[in-house]
């Protein structure tokens, strides 16, 4: 099969089986999202979204957040992930939110790789889900299911994942694939057992074929 015809396959199944398909994250403004989205970094979607309420009660915004105590800060965040350097660049990104961008979250991906704790991946998603910019962001299971499936092809890092995809999905499906590869990897094609007897994706999926055989 060759991969136009399996990028055709992926499209047409997910568009008909998962025609929405969004972020799990719970946030209400681009600031929310974008603390979310950092401290979901090696951390679940569930137990950020146990942490925000909190937060957002202490800090709803970059004005407050800047001014903040890391200590009071960590204190908020200590059951998730590497929350010392979360911290760290919470009050980092929030600062230059303020002073560079007036508290505003800037919506392209450059200008958002300037926050301290924004890479390129959170970046992507923060264009992606908060302003419709079709950007797609690899994370682990962006990274898996992708070269599972075939639609990359011996992809080193996620950025060679990242321009293997975008060459293939339409431009106006580029957000919603993102989410159809995240949540198809965090439900289906996980890790360590991926389910192929609840994976609707066998018919054109190249690790299937070569494991059934």
């Amino acid at each position: 099969m060759i991969k136009k015809e399996r990028f055709k396959l992926f499209i047409e199944y997910f568009s008909e089986h998962r025609p929405v398909a969004e972020t799990e994250l719970n946030y209400g403004t681009p600031y929310e999202m974008l603390v979310a989205t950092i401290l979901s970094a090696q951390c679940t979607d569930k137990r950020v979204n146990i942490l925000t309420p909190a937060f957002f009660k202490s800090f709803p915004g970059s004005k407050e957040l800047a001014i903040a105590k890391q200590e009071v800060v960590f204190e908020l965040i200590k059951s998730c992930s590497y929350p010392n350097n979360k911290a760290k660049h919470l009050i980092g990104m929030a600062s230059v939110l303020e002073d560079t961008f007036n508290g505003k979250v800037p919506s392209d991906v450059e200008s958002l790789q300037k926050l301290p704790g924004v890479g390129r991946k959170t970046a992507n998603v923060i264009a992606s889900v908060v302003f419709n910019v079709p950007a797609m962001a690899v994370d682990t299971h962006v990274f898996r299911v992708a070269a599972r499936i075939g639609l990359t092809t011996n992809s080193k890092n996620p950025l060679d994942t990242d321009k293997q995809l975008v060459k293939y999905i339409p431009e106006d499906k580029i957000n919603i694939a993102h989410h159809w590869l995240i949540l198809h990897g965090r439900y289906v094609c996980m890790a360590r057992n991926p389910n192929g007897e609840e994976c609707g994706c066998t018919g054109f999926c190249r690790f299937y074929r070569k494991s059934s055989k």
